[in-house]
């Protein structure tokens, strides 16, 4: 699915599906948003792609949602359209990696606060810059107030003052920020680390990392021990105690 916007490879079970619109500084048109998500879509339900890469052509990861077709105030905007992106990022069965090797503003962040890993360059630069438009953070908190701090998120959304990369690591917009010449180097250490979960495993962490505890430690317990034992007699948990056991790679290896 390669369109002049989006291009997409898979390769060693990994899907990087790249924002192509240097010109525009990768900024999410209607066009994009609904490209990224068939992509996304076809990713999760391949089998050979077991995790999927965010990443950009250019020195700008994404700008935010496009202005251009956001002032020509068309029946639809770009930013009616986000939240819809933002939710199929953070709900996809399969691990999603952020790439960040620049600039990123505005809606860009909700798209990095949605993926489960970030890996920024130390000298990229972040803003939650809609202030200075005279608009709100609105659909983009859907992602990124689940990541960031409370102080941090409340100081950057009132100010729109830029930030670096160790400071996005700092206050959980990323996971980790590197030297820009590390970011792919690091990127595909963690993919490499995600490939050797199993795909039904890693599906359900993702489930466990979002679920709410029941109101009381034995009652969360309880759910949890049946979790846990539904897994461990799976065919996956199955085969991959064998794996260990047996001290060779389980069936799922890429």
């Amino acid at each position: 699915m390669t369109s002049p916007t989006l291009t997409t490879a898979t390769a060693a079970g990994v899907a990087t599906l790249t924002l192509n619109r240097p010109e525009r500084r990768n900024a999410l048109s209607l066009a994009l948003i609904e490209e990224v998500a068939d992509a996304l879509a076809a990713a999760a339900g391949d089998d050979a792609v077991r995790v999927i890469v965010l990443s950009h052509a250019g020195s700008v990861f994404c700008s935010g949602v496009d202005l251009a077709e956001t002032a020509a105030q068309g029946r639809t905007l770009p930013a009616d359209r986000l939240g819809g992106l933002l939710a199929a990022v953070w709900e996809c069965p399969k691990p999603v990696v952020a790439r960040i090797g620049g600039l990123a503003r505005a809606g860009g962040l909700g798209l990095i606060a949605a993926a489960d890993l970030a890996v920024c360059a130390e000298d990229a630069t972040f803003a939650f810059s809609e202030v200075r438009l005279g608009v709100i953070p609105a659909v983009i908190s859907s992602t990124v107030l689940r990541r960031v701090a409370p102080r941090a998120a409340a100081e950057l959304y009132l100010t729109g003052e830029v930030f670096d990369g160790r400071r996005a690591a700092e206050i959980g917009l990323v996971t980790a920020a590197v030297p820009a010449g590390e970011v792919d180097a690091a990127v595909d250490r963690y993919c490499a680390a995600l490939a050797r979960g199993g795909p039904k495993a890693l599906a359900g962490t993702k489930d466990l990392l979002r679920r709410r505890p029941a109101d009381t430690v034995r009652d969360d317990a309880a759910v949890l021990t049946s979790l846990s034992s539904g897994y461990f007699r799976s065919v996956e948990g199955r085969e991959g105690v064998a794996a260990f056991r047996e001290r060779r790679d389980p069936s799922w290896i890429p």
